[in-house]
């Protein structure tokens, strides 16, 4: 069983993906993952996982979420293992995604787990994984291709 204070902040870093790309906070969630993180997002869009750095994430993100009128990322029933300096953190989602369009229905919600690698780095914890198992959705897909052509450029949010 994780310590408690171990346990509250790996639950938090997890939360702060989803809360600081809802609101655009770009700085903010890089700050939140370690130098090379592990990103694989194979069950909803095929293809491999990829090593990025967080820049390589959050101007990937800004691409797609900066081009919807609004997405809610709820991340929930957190279960934590920690081992020394890493951890293992699962938790459900649903994320909610909203953009006004003319051709189809305005939301598309896709829910499934995540399961966050995380390592200590001083007094925080950073993610450096992320692998997303996407097992539902409903509403619209097609509000993906559609925000990526209306995302503001890089700097002009």
């Amino acid at each position: 069983m994780a310590q408690a204070d171990d346990r509250a902040a790996i639950v938090e870093t997890c939360n702060r993906m989803g809360w600081h790309a809802d609101r655009r906070e770009w700085d903010e969630l890089a700050g939140i993952f370690a130098d090379e993180v592990l990103l694989d997002y194979t069950s909803l869009n095929g293809g491999e996982p990829a090593k990025l750095s967080p820049a390589q994430i959050t101007a990937a993100w800004a691409k797609v979420l900066g081009g919807f009128d609004a997405t809610q990322h709820l991340i929930a029933t957190h279960l934590v293992t920690v081992e020394g300096d890493t951890a293992v953190c699962t938790a459900n989602f649903q994320a909610t995604h909203r953009l006004a369009n003319p051709f189809g229905g305005p939301l598309w919600t896709l829910g499934g787990h995540y399961r966050f690698g995380l390592v200590r780095s001083g007094e925080a914890w950073k993610i450096t994984a992320v692998v997303m198992t996407a097992t539902w959705a409903d509403g619209n897909r097609d509000l993906m291709a559609l925000a990526v052509k209306q995302a503001p450029a890089p700097g002009k949010e």
